[in-house]
């Protein structure tokens, strides 16, 4: 967490996180415009974000774009904010984004103390996917091509469904994202997710992908990407779920939840 405080203890980071928080994947070129600063000196911060794990950067083609990273704000706000307040950081977490006539993507990355392996069957199991999912499942028998659906024992159908694109274990999956949890999820369509996952040293990386998805696609349907990786770091890494308000707020054995019904 260290990295993280210190990169935001510069205004000028602190600006460039703005900027992407209003609208994400933009090039150094974009960024630089109007700084009144040279590329190399914005390339030095965004090297600094990256290395943080609060800008996240990938290539099309010949550019590369820059994407906010909400994980790492997540697990400050995990770690300190929920300590003092039970109202979920939404605003530290969802994503607002200005329309565009493309497809929106979003990137979020994390780093996670474990194997490939276990990390993979973290993610294709249905009882671990309840640890870390707000105590939702998930179904298939994961070969190429097939169906998967996640639901919640308390919906009355599923809260996703799609289909397995690629299946690459314990490296890549690929899966179309069809949400039905609400009308304007239903409305939105089919978009697409990726999880890459790749080893670094006794660790892995996983970066999640969600695009493919409508240029004025509601945060709903992608803002809760950061609380469900904190959640699955936190079980990995501890054999613990989180308990933070925002992570049991879907799950059934709430009392709260169960109190307010």
């Amino acid at each position: 967490m260290e990295a993280v405080f210190r990169a935001l203890a510069d205004p000028t980071r602190r600006d460039l996180l703005d900027t992407l928080f209003a609208n994400d994947g933009q090039t150094l070129l974009a960024l630089t415009t109007g700084r009144g600063m040279t590329r190399i000196a914005v390339a030095k911060h965004l090297a600094i974000l990256e290395e943080a794990g609060l800008v996240v950067s990938r290539r099309h083609g010949r550019e590369k774009h820059h994407y906010l990273n909400p994980v790492p704000i997540r697990l400050v706000y995990d770690r300190w904010v929920s300590k003092y307040t039970e109202t979920w950081a939404a605003g530290l977490v969802g994503l607002k984004h200005e329309l565009e006539e493309t497809p929106m993507e979003k990137v979020f990355e994390i780093y996670i103390r474990t194997t490939p392996e276990r990390l993979w069957a973290a993610i294709t199991d249905p009882a671990t996917r309840t640890r870390f999912q707000f105590g939702a499942t998930i179904e298939s028998d994961w070969t190429a091509d097939s169906s998967y659906r996640i639901a919640h024992p308390d919906a009355p159908g599923p809260l996703v469904d799609g289909v397995n694109l690629e299946i690459d274990p314990p490296r890549r999956l690929v899966q179309s994202f069809h949400a039905h949890w609400s009308d304007g999820a239903d409305a939105a369509g089919t978009s697409r997710v990726t999880w890459e996952i790749e080893p670094v040293a006794d660790s892995c990386r996983l970066t999640v992908i969600h695009d493919q998805l409508p240029a004025d696609a509601a945060p709903d349907l992608y803002g809760g990407w950061p609380m469900i990786l904190s959640g699955l770091k936190t079980w990995l890494e501890t054999g613990n779920e989180l308990t933070t308000p925002g992570s049991l707020m879907y799950n059934p054995t709430n009392p709260e939840q169960e109190q307010n019904q």
